[in-house]
């Protein structure tokens, strides 16, 4: 067997895929308004986190295969918890820093004419967006193992 078909039929890697375009397919009927935005299934952040469900996923499908008191699992699950702790810490604070500057640059441009694109602000998580992509990347785990 050669190395892509062996990723390409890693179970484990599959599920955890899976796992976060669900999130980011959720996505779609989240967004500001409730209103269905299909431009959101290619954005980052927002609800639920495709980061925290694409981690937690793969953090239960290890513990699964190969236990949750095994050395696996815990590299697995120190590495997710690194990756939802940046979701929602720094990655948010740059959002917010975000539409800081693009408050500034509508300031400036009310009394001239200033060429900038705006900052994405939309970059990070807030807890309760990680939580539940993480739950939704352990059931999705559950379920389909």
């Amino acid at each position: 067997m050669d190395v892509f078909s062996e990723i390409f039929s890693n179970k484990v890697l599959g599920i955890s895929i899976y796992a976060c375009f669900l999130a980011q397919f959720f996505k779609i009927f989240t967004g500001e308004g409730k209103r269905i935005d299909f431009a959101r299934i290619f954005t980052s952040g927002g609800m639920p986190s495709s980061h925290s469900s694409f981690v937690t996923s793969l953090a239960t499908l290890v513990g699964i295969e190969r236990g949750f008191s095994s050395t696996d699992f815990a590299i697995v699950a120190v590495f997710a918890l690194i990756i939802m702790y940046d979701a929602s810490g720094v990655r948010r604070s740059v959002g917010k820093q975000a539409a800081i500057l693009n408050q500034i640059l509508d300031d400036l441009h009310h009394k001239k004419h200033i060429e900038q694109n705006r900052l994405k602000e939309l970059v990070g998580h807030t807890p309760k967006e990680v939580l539940f992509g993480a739950i939704l990347g352990i059931v999705t785990a559950i379920v389909m193992s």
